[in-house]
């Protein structure tokens, strides 16, 4: 029914590293929100993309892109309050964009790549709070070694820092609700009183939105 109320919709977006998936399961206990998940460990292309970006790079795009439009259909569709780790529109203003740029994807593969998002995202809802965590690449680096993923060891300095670029750049284009938190001097995973600032922060923002 039109009138039924919707749950609140939040989302963390950021780079590699940068704390997304933690602070995702710290806010969805705070709030008692249902989480969401990137699929990473279930993911059949992602070791295989890291040893040859080249020839894996479309088949992990669209298999991330199907993988978060599931999702969205599922969060939404139960009006419960729910929040996401990472954004459909990261797949392409970001990831997609910048294996495109690094001639890592073809245009030919791009185009179909972009023009299939085009016709998804008509059924997208965007999030009611978009959360952009902003990370230096030494605090990506660090983080992601902290974590221990044999995959990411591959991964390239100047990878991270053109992800970072155009993370920036969307950021700034972005025209709905965001909230933009500087992670490099916090520690909410282990520090409760940086916790604590990022849940107000939040909280400021879903009270300006939702009462």
């Amino acid at each position: 029914m039109s009138g039924k109320k919707k749950g609140h919709y939040v989302a963390i977006a950021g780079n590699i590293g940068a704390g997304k998936s933690s602070l995702t399961g710290l806010l969805a206990d705070n709030f008692e929100w249902n989480a969401y998940y990137e699929s990473v460990d279930d993911n059949p292309y992602l070791s295989d993309f890291y040893e040859d970006m080249r020839r894996w790079s479309f088949n992990l795009q669209i298999y991330f892109l199907s993988s978060r439009f599931k999702h969205q259909k599922e969060m939404l569709s139960k009006n419960k309050n729910v929040i996401q780790d990472r954004t459909i529109y990261e797949d392409v203003e970001i990831f997609a964009r910048n294996l495109h740029n690094m001639n890592l994807m073809s245009d030919r593969d791009f185009q179909n790549y972009s023009s299939l998002f085009d016709e998804m995202s008509y059924y997208l809802r965007p999030p009611d709070l978009l959360i952009y965590l902003r990370a230096e690449v030494p605090t990506l680096v660090k983080q992601i070694q902290q974590r221990g993923r044999d995959y990411e060891n591959t991964i390239r300095i100047d990878y991270l820092e053109k992800l970072n670029k155009l993370y920036e750049d969307w950021i700034d284009r972005y025209s709905h609700e965001k909230l933009i938190i500087d992670t490099d001097n916090l520690d909410f995973v282990n520090e409760q009183e940086d916790l604590g600032k990022v849940i107000e922060l939040v909280e400021q923002r879903l009270f300006g939105l939702f009462n």
